[in-house]
């Protein structure tokens, strides 16, 4: 029976008050003397000021704009461990980035001096890289009334209007239910140009076409050409299909932009005058629904582009008005098409069209080698050892048909992700470091990653590996309701043919320059041992400017890495007000908060 408060008194149990508190006193003196033995799995915190060196919380203030405060993720088993804050021992004088498209600025997309100085946009040259010399430093402002991203999967269909601002698709495409405004939301309905029944509707209809291609088991790495607000990679994700998307900058303003919101992986880039940065023999299948790309022009070459990357015995579908219109010109263009995957020993293995009136077809690469040498005339003539296999960093587009490897096609998902990889080296040796990464990787990911109160993973969607090796982390995250871009730096051995063998997506990148995408894409940056041979490249004061650029106010870093790395890095991190904690001497955890410095200069 419970005692009320006057009859606690009235009973004279003084003596018990006095030994309870004395107890409490006791505990408490133990806690705080009790320093030298910290849990592995909370980490402390701090962040560098010019006005006070004392840490503070993992939160970040917002500027008076923002919205949706992000609060630190609930720390486990105690409180968060402090240190003396680390001084920053150079003068960052950050400021701003001006011009028209400060907020979402590109630096190797948007140097318009360069782009001005082109004596040809022929072939989309103003949509590739042009990077200044040097790397600009200046910080990308937050757009008026930025709020934290709506979480997946509810973002796949209505993000915030403010976070991306862009009226002018919304008008443009109206009609076409790509997407619409509805009060402070981008609402995605899943409609889209050639899907007037929605996208479910669409990829039943590709798989009932040709049931071969199995969504999420045969097929299961795709690449999206033009894709748009990325729906039909979006609702694909639903069958265990990972798409890459990609668009050029502009063409319709902002979808990339739209789709990284969203949660959908997506990229910038465009069929122009070079390869696109993936390996050769990559992609299960590829996708094209009115891509707006002359599949023909220059010799064929944006279609021998698709044929190098496409894996032998992948589907490429395209879905496009010169498949089942009858005016002269779509008559000419299918001609032309004919004409052009015949030559490349591509087989039509369906063409038909749907309830709606759209129509299609599907090609499939030849998976031998041997049916390019049984062609009446060698054009397009086979390439040579000059075209050196998986060369795709600022190498120009070729007019030759890259052959199909002697490698059979991967296991089904999910099996795949961790069976041998076709693409892995013959010997005895390469297989057992697959398997032994792998292991690795499992095992750190749950044990340091994962199960730490440093990160709140259910606010992580978009991930990116700077440094991806294998794809061990991404493989190791497959469970988790995210997606990682692994990047496989150009300076290292190229092992990204195996990531795609496994079911995951990459890119080529060199972290000395900018990345084809928009400010505020990613949730969570991470790398493994990548800074000691890139900062012998470049300095590392302009890499965590481009990982400032990427991440969302909120997003994490994880840095496996020396404490030598570590100790140069914190402090420009510190600088930006980002805050940072350390585990095992190796691994360095950073959150980028809100701050953003003033019109003037903002010294720290």
């Amino acid at each position: 029976m419970g005692i009320s408060v006057p009859s606690f008194f009235k009973e004279r149990k003084f003596p018990f008050i006095f030994t309870l508190s004395l107890l409490l006193v006791c505990v408490t003196v133990l806690l705080f003397t009790n320093t030298n033995t910290p849990d592995p799995l909370f980490f402390y915190s701090d962040v560098h000021t010019p006005s006070s060196a004392q840490p503070v919380v993992i939160a970040s203030p917002l500027p008076a704009h923002a919205s949706n405060p992000i609060t630190a993720p609930p720390i486990q088993n105690g409180p968060v461990w402090d240190e003396t804050s680390i001084p920053v021992s150079v003068n960052f004088n950050w400021r701003l980035c001006t011009g028209s498209v400060a907020v979402d600025y590109i630096p190797c997309l948007d140097n318009f001096q360069a782009i001005k100085a082109l004596k040809s946009r022929r072939h989309m040259e103003h949509r590739e890289r042009h990077c200044p010399q040097p790397s600009p430093r200046c910080l990308e402002p937050l757009p008026k009334g930025y709020k934290v991203p709506v979480p997946w999967p509810e973002s796949r269909d209505m993000i915030w209007y403010d976070n991306v601002p862009h009226p002018k698709l919304v008008e443009y495409k109206k009609d076409q239910n790509w997407v619409k405004k509805s009060d402070d939301y981008l609402i995605f309905p899943g409609g889209g140009t050639q899907f007037k029944e929605g996208v479910n509707h669409y990829t039943d209809f590709i798989e009932k076409t040709l049931p071969v291609i199995e969504w999420g088991r045969h097929v299961r790495v795709v690449l999206d050409v033009g894709c748009g607000v990325a729906s039909f990679g979006g609702y694909l994700l639903d069958r265990n299909v990972i798409t890459m998307s990609f668009a050029p900058k502009d063409e319709h303003e902002a979808q990339i932009q739209f789709a990284l919101e969203r949660g959908i992986p997506a990229t910038l880039s465009v069929i122009g005058t070079q390869r696109l940065t993936f390996p050769d023999n990559a992609y299960d299948l590829i996708h094209c629904a009115r891509c707006r790309v002359h599949w023909d022009a220059d010799g064929g070459k944006p279609l021998l582009e698709l044929n190098r990357i496409l894996r032998p015995g992948g589907f490429f579908i395209w879905s496009a008005t010169p498949v089942y219109r009858d005016d002269d010109r779509d008559k000419h263009v299918w001609k032309s098409m004919e004409a052009l995957t015949r030559s490349m020993c591509w087989d039509v293995v369906a063409k038909t069209v749907d309830s709606t009136g759209i129509g299609l077809v599907i090609y499939r690469k030849p998976i031998s080698f041997v049916r390019y040498f049984k062609r009446k005339e060698n054009k397009p003539p086979i390439c040579g050892p000059k075209d050196r296999k998986n060369s795709s960093w600022y190498v120009p587009l070729s007019s030759c048909v890259t052959l199909p490897p002697r490698s059979s096609w991967p296991l089904p998902w999910p099996n795949r992700l961790t069976s041998k990889p076709p693409s892995l080296a013959t010997n005895p040796e390469a297989e057992e470091m697959f398997y032994k990464d792998t292991i690795h990787w499992s095992a750190l990911v749950s044990d340091a990653y994962v199960n730490n109160a440093a990160i709140n993973w259910s606010s992580v969607r978009n991930v990116m590996d700077m440094n991806a090796g294998y794809g061990g982390f991404a493989a190791a995250l497959t469970d988790q309701l995210l997606w990682v871009m692994n990047v496989i730096p150009v300076h290292v051995p190229d092992t990204l043919s195996v990531i795609f063998d496994r079911g995951l997506i990459g890119i080529y990148h060199d972290w000395c320059e900018s990345l084809n995408t928009y400010p505020r894409t990613y949730d969570l940056l991470h790398s493994s041992f990548l800074f000691e041979n890139l900062t012998q490249r470049c300095d590392m004061i302009d890499v965590v400017v481009e990982m400032d650029r990427i991440l969302r106010p909120g997003g994490y870093l994880v840095v496996q890495d020396t404490m030598e790395m570590i100790n140069k890095m914190r402090p420009i991190l510190h600088s930006l007000h980002w805050s940072t904690a350390v585990h095992k001497d190796q691994f360095l955890f950073g959150k980028k908060g809100f701050w953003r410095p003033g019109r003037g200069s903002s010294k720290s």
